[in-house]
């Protein structure tokens, strides 16, 4: 009878056992949320005073890691996207605007490559080996045809994401989405794509997963629900009158005088805000219903700056300048929030400078990924701030526009290296200092003052174009040769 006890309590022990390392190397899975022109300031975790109400962001950002130098990789929405899906900046493929974005100004723009190329290993190509199911919903805007859209760049599910960068119907069905089924007239584009979210998650059983959650909000058109839009006419009656825009000088000298916001109180954004937020709310809701929370890792982030400067110009970046489509910090600075359970701590605050670019290999390394062998990125892995918050990164961030923006931003340059920023314009090729830990609004321009800084930036940021193969402006006829580096 002993010897039987024993036996049955070591097979229980080795039960015991095998169940307590099977759930060790339990891979995370991964929740990301990509919102479309979210500024820097419009959510409460960064900006306590901002009019739109996040209360969702800022209970993740309570129970994990803020960014506080977080950058899109690019100040508009196209190569950013390719950026989080590749680790990679976009210039290395001339993916440097908007897909369909040509505009001209005094001289032709770069040549565009409007699509990601299938030899790039996605990130959710980069999961699938590690036994990863993957789902996309929302904006993709990263190919003109069905062959690069996210169903044959490793996703096994795409709902909503095709090339058009905007809802082709509106955020309210009927959709004209060849990737979404119209739901019931009226229905609301972002609380569908949530309803299709907490879907997929009923259906994940014990595999690991990436569900990439890619808003179309809070782009235009401006739209929302009725009764939220009316809630912020309410609250922005009771505001105190102030001067809604301003002009600003913008360094680029041929744009005409523009309009900038410079205060929020916008109703239909804020509306837009608000359903974002509650979206990301009744996800991480449905993780906890399903006992999913502990093991999954949440990344919430932007493609550009707020739109300030055109369009409407529905939000204010202020302190920061300018908006989407501009260099300047208000079109490339993003709120980035990261939750990995048992490794961030809890309401921690990172001020090192980190890129869009260094999504994939973070992820990658967090699902054990790299083990397989990944191409080289421009990115870094994270992980290392995610456990120590007050580690630095000893690197420089790069950003390439060689094209006129919509909304007014010049052809330019820039690379970041600790608190100072060169931006190089490319008609003229003309720079500009700012120190952004004194001074993150871009007010003063320190070239003048420190030489010495301004060249050995400007040498970082031209063996940066030769190492990404970066192209320029090109001459239109009877017109002078654009400035070369």
């Amino acid at each position: 009878m002993p010897r039987l006890c024993l036996l049955a309590a070591l097979t229980f022990l080795f039960s015991a056992i095998t169940s307590i390392t099977e759930a060790g190397e339990a891979k995370p899975n991964f929740v990301f949320f990509l919102v479309d022109d979210l500024g820097y300031m419009d959510i409460s975790p960064n900006n306590p005073h901002t009019f739109y109400e996040t209360p969702n962001l800022e209970r993740l950002a309570q129970e994990g890691m803020r960014f506080t130098n977080g950058y899109a990789a690019n100040p508009v929405c196209s190569p950013t996207r390719y950026s989080l899906m590749t680790g990679k900046y976009p210039t290395r493929v001339q993916a440097t605007n908007f897909f369909a974005g040509k505009r001209e100004g005094r001289f032709r723009p770069a040549p565009l490559n409007d699509r990601m190329p299938l030899s790039e290993v996605t990130l959710a190509e980069a999961l699938k080996p590690q036994g990863y199911k993957t789902a996309f919903l929302g904006k993709w805007h990263l190919g003109p045809t069905e062959e690069f859209w996210p169903e044959n760049q490793g996703f096994d599910i795409n709902i909503g994401g095709f090339q058009r960068g905007l809802p082709p119907g509106g955020y309210f069905s009927p959709y004209k989405n060849p990737r979404l089924e119209d739901g019931p007239k009226g229905e609301h584009l972002t609380r569908r794509l949530t309803d299709e979210a907490i879907n997929i998650l009923d259906g994940v059983g014990d595999e690991p997963f990436l569900l990439y959650l890619s808003f179309y909000t809070v782009h235009t058109p401006l739209q929302a629900p009725k009764p939220l839009v009316e809630k912020y006419r309410r609250k922005a009656s009771k505001l105190p009158n102030a001067v809604e825009f301003e002009s600003e000088e913008q360094v680029w000298p041929t744009d005409s005088e523009r309009k900038v916001r410079v205060i929020q109180n916008h109703p239909t954004y804020a509306a837009m805000v608000e359903t974002m937020d509650t979206s990301i709310g009744r996800v991480l809701d449905h993780l906890e219903k399903l006992g999913l929370t502990d093991n999954t890792v949440i990344c919430f982030t932007s493609d550009n700056g707020g739109l300030s400067t055109s369009e409407g110009s529905p939000t204010s970046n202020l302190p920061f300048r300018g908006g989407k489509g501009w260099v300047y910090e208000g079109g490339i600075r993003e709120p980035f929030l990261i939750k990995w359970p048992g490794t961030t701590p809890a309401g921690s605050v990172c001020e090192t400078p980190i890129c869009s670019i260094d999504m994939h290999p973070t992820l990658c390394e967090i699902a054990n990924a790299e083990a397989t062998g990944l191409p080289e990125r421009d990115g870094v892995s994270l992980v290392s701030l995610l456990q120590k918050p007050e580690l630095t990164l000893d690197r420089p961030l790069f950003w390439h526009y060689p094209h006129y923006s919509n909304q007014g931003g010049f052809p330019g340059g820039a690379v970041r290296q600790g608190p100072w920023k060169l931006i190089e314009r490319y008609e003229d090729g003309d720079c500009h200092l700012f120190n952004l830990e004194d001074d993150p609004g871009e007010k003063t321009d320190l070239a003048s003052r420190f030489p010495g800084r301004v060249d050995e930036l400007k040498q970082l940021l031209h063996a940066w174009y030769v190492d990404v193969d970066a192209r320029f402006l090109e001459k239109r006829e009877a017109e002078q040769a654009p400035w070369r580096p």
